[in-house]
């Protein structure tokens, strides 16, 4: 079990290397040798070394912006970050600093054709970071400052993400070889970040809840059970029309297999009436398990005036 457990680890921590890597070299290699940025620290970052023309690196301005939130975080918020969060945040700041020594590593071919440039840097970025929060990792930046606030303002890391990047990124208007198609490309790689991290964190492993509304429910459950493999859940429920009494169906299961369900539903009660909803987030035996690199830790306050 020991051994397992090691491997496993250590096989979190080789596919959070690989995916800061891919996140590093997205910018390094392509957003920032065509000229682009968006939101985040990263964006931040690459917006000085845009402002200085090249002498504070983006790699410094990481490094620095980022321990400094480490400190403030640790300070104000106890010790809630993860082990992994700080490994990504220390190898990132590196990679931020290393890369940049080797050119040849530096893509140059979009810078006119930047709206390529744009799609395929949020592409890799989103890729490599998916890596890394698929394995428990975060890379910081914006992560605390969200967390920070949230400590003591009841607004949400979402709204603490959408401000940061416009301000971020509006901040483009203040460099005089940026205009108003640089924030368009920005937006654009911030858009297709989104898209493409929801993309790899979900994939093929995102779930659908079916819900099946049948006279045959008993055939249709042991059929599913028996033969697709899947769990059902019968809930009581009366139907208003008929006031007869009677189960609807409740089915959980990954999106590759929804059409295969419906078929043998229908094959059975051609008539059966599915409803079929997106389902987010599933934690459970044959889904996903919870993973995180940074848990708030709860105080004790509450417990102690229980007490």
């Amino acid at each position: 079990m020991k051994s397992n457990k090691f491997l496993m680890t250590l096989w979190d921590y080789f596919l959070m290397t690989v995916g800061s890597l891919i996140f590093c070299m997205a910018w390094t290699s392509i957003i920032i040798p065509t000229g682009l940025t968006s939101g985040g620290l990263t964006g931040l970052c690459t917006i000085i070394e845009y402002a200085t023309g090249g002498a504070i690196p983006m790699g410094l301005p990481y490094w620095i912006i980022n321990i400094g939130l480490l400190i403030i975080g640790f300070l104000t918020i106890g010790k809630a970050f993860g082990v992994k969060t700080i490994y990504v945040i220390i190898l990132t700041s590196v990679l931020f600093n290393v890369l940049p020594m080797f050119p040849a590593l530096e893509c140059h071919d979009f810078e006119n054709d930047k709206l390529i440039g744009a799609l395929l840097g949020a592409a890799l970025e989103s890729v490599g970071l998916g890596l890394v929060l698929l394995r428990g990792g975060s890379s910081g930046g914006t992560d605390i400052i969200a967390m920070m606030i949230n400590k003591y303002w009841p607004v949400s890391p979402g709204r603490v993400y959408l401000f940061t990047d416009i301000f971020i990124i509006a901040s483009l208007f203040l460099l005089p070889d940026k205009g108003f198609i640089d924030v368009v490309y920005a937006y654009v790689i911030m858009l297709g970040f989104s898209f493409g991290i929801d993309f790899v964190l979900l994939g093929n492993k995102s779930s659908v809840q079916i819900l099946v509304f049948s006279s045959k429910y008993k055939e249709i459950a042991d059929h599913i059970i028996h033969e697709v493999h899947r769990g059902v859940t019968a809930l009581q429920s009366v139907g208003w029309y008929s006031q007869k009494d009677s189960k609807v169906l409740l089915i959980v299961s990954r999106k590759l297999q929804m059409n295969e369900i419906v078929r043998e539903i229908k094959s059975i009660d051609p008539k059966a009436f599915i409803s079929v909803s997106t389902a987010m987030s599933v934690f459970g035996e044959g889904f996903e398990e919870v993973k995180t690199g940074m848990n708030l830790k709860k105080t004790n306050k509450i417990e102690e005036d229980v007490k």
